[in-house]
């Protein structure tokens, strides 16, 4: 399984489902970077994806995007694969 980082706030409402999807599929280990707790973490965020919204998810390099990408990337069929690690 990939390694998978999420940019979120505690109070996001879209990253707590995206968390609650990706661990329905599996996933055990989600390395949380909270952006509300430290600030600087939400201009690197930015930089590397150009949004300001949170979640930010990445599975292993590939840069995901927010919840409603991740759910539009489930549905194509593509996360499992992205998961297993393969594209």
């Amino acid at each position: 399984m990939q390694a998978i980082k999420m940019y979120s706030t505690g109070t996001c409402p879209y990253c707590i489902r995206a968390k609650q999807i990706l661990k329905a599929k599996g996933v055990t280990e989600i390395e949380e970077i909270r952006v509300d707790l430290d600030p600087a973490q939400r201009a690197t965020m930015m930089q590397m994806t150009g949004r300001r919204t949170v979640p930010q998810i990445f599975i292993g390099g590939t840069h995901v995007g927010g919840h409603d990408d991740l759910v539009a990337l489930d549905q194509r069929g593509g996360l499992d694969p992205l998961l297993a690690g393969g594209a």
